[in-house]
């Protein structure tokens, strides 16, 4: 098959890219912030959460038009080519790559604790691998079989989740909300500093991934369906984020649910107990936010591989297409062979004093942010060298918006670097490795990258 041949399926409209939107992030409000908690306190860690709220509804509201005008499966990846040439376009390609390899056995963790919770003797990481062979499969038979279901268990997770907050809502308490509520104490403290900035990971893990709707791009009927659903996106998370974390702070003790990966089941458990027919709807019905985000991000991860395969900056062979299914089956396999190990290793590598589910969610965190800075540098670069460029969406208040989401994000990767040297040193060495090997055998084959293939 030759390089002409690898373009991917347009057929994705604008409620897919919304259900993908959501989708994609909707597990993050089912587990992984919860672990902001521990470090913060409920209060410490709401403030994390407002800034890093803003900075991605400053972030969406820019990043879209990247995606509009250069709809393109490598998402930053080709942004950041087109806007600074062929390393830039390695670092934001590889970051990305990191953000949505990582993010998934993290997530399938999650999915096997959830069933532990209904079936005891199962072992959680059976369950993790199982779910990778479920939804690989899926995700290599077609992209609008794929973008179907997810738009299915997304719409599902979200009613779940409203389910949830109102059955816990009579036994919620400000008071139980507030108690120990600044990093274990109960008025504001100078050494909460350090927790707050500890927790910002775990704040972004509410909204984690919702860029990879770019690298579906070059997979919708058209780019004018993909701001409404950019929009509605993050507005939708927004909602759910806030209402989850508040009403499950809320219920009883919150540092019992702190450093767990099934805090909805836990919290609903204090207000229903044990054996309620609530608890075990949630349990069944709160897999699907999990499995929504998983299937999404399988999706991203892939469709990134493949454009950089594509581009010759990772071996040609993971940019092959399905003969029959036109999904980029090679590079769906490669993303899971890596999740599968790491679900292996939790038990036997630890970073900081973290469990490997933790640290490698703050690994996919250092990923994302890299993404972020570099989506945004392009922005500004491309509004300067190409004004021509088409646009049919543009950043609202440019330069201001996008110059927010810029120094929150480089804000924010400083802080976690600082707090978390050796998950950062871990992502450096990745990094560097690659962009080594990159130098070493890629140089060659980087002229081969053109607008609209990268």
């Amino acid at each position: 098959m030759t390089d002409d041949a690898k373009t991917l399926h347009k057929g994705l409209n604008g409620f897919h890219l919304w259900g993908l939107a959501v989708g994609l992030v909707i597990s993050g409000e089912y587990f992984g912030w919860s672990y902001g908690w521990a470090s913060a306190g409920t209060l410490g860690f709401m403030i994390a959460t407002v800034v890093v709220a803003i900075m991605y509804t400053a972030f969406i509201f820019s990043f879209t038009e990247l995606t509009t005008a250069i709809p393109n499966a490598g998402g930053p990846f080709a942004y950041a080519f087109r806007a600074f040439g062929p390393d830039a376009a390695f670092f934001a390609g590889v970051a990305t790559l990191i953000e949505f390899v990582f993010a998934p056995p993290a997530i399938a963790l999650a999915i096997g604790a959830y069933l532990a919770v209904q079936f005891p003797g199962l072992d959680p990481k059976l369950a993790a691998t199982g779910a990778y062979v479920v939804f690989v499969t899926l995700n290599i038979l077609g992209v609008t079989i794929a973008a179907n279901f997810e738009l299915f268990v997304t719409i599902l997770a979200i009613i779940e989740l409203l389910v949830f907050m109102g059955v816990v809502a009579p036994g919620f308490s400000w008071a139980h909300f507030v108690a120990h509520g600044w990093a274990g104490e109960a008025k504001p403290h100078l050494a909460m500093l350090g927790g707050i900035f500890t927790a910002i990971p775990f704040a972004i893990w509410f909204f984690l991934a919702i860029e990879g709707v770019a690298m579906a791009a070059e997979e919708a009927e058209t780019p004018k369906v993909i701001p409404v659903a950019y929009i509605t996106g993050i507005l939708t998370l927004l909602a759910l984020a806030f209402g989850v974390m508040i009403f499950a702070g809320g219920v009883g003790d919150w540092r019992k649910i702190s450093n767990i990966n099934d805090p909805l089941p836990q919290a609903m458990k204090i207000v229903v107990g044990g054996n309620s027919g609530w608890l075990h709807m949630l349990v069944w019905l709160g897999l699907f936010g999990l499995i929504a985000s998983f299937h999404g991000i399988i999706m991203g991860y892939s469709r990134q591989i493949f454009a950089l395969g594509r581009a010759r900056y990772l071996p040609g062979v993971l940019a092959r297409l399905h003969s029959r299914f036109g999904t980029p089956y090679v590079a769906i396999l490669a993303g899971a062979v890596v999740g599968v190990i790491a679900i292996y290793s939790d038990s036997l590598i630890s970073l900081q004093g973290q469990s490997l589910t933790a640290a490698i969610v703050t690994l996919s965190v250092f990923g994302a942010l890299t993404a972020y800075v570099i989506s945004m540098a392009s922005l500004f670069r491309l509004r300067r060298s190409e004004p021509a460029l088409h646009r049919s969406y543009r950043a609202p208040g440019y330069p201001w918006v996008p110059g927010i989401a810029l120094v929150l994000a480089l804000g924010s990767f400083v802080a976690m670097a600082w707090l978390n040297p050796q998950v950062f040193a871990a992502y450096l060495v990745m990094i560097g490795g690659g962009y080594a090997l990159f130098r070493l055998f890629g140089r060659a084959s980087r002229s081969r990258i053109a607008e609209g293939r990268a």
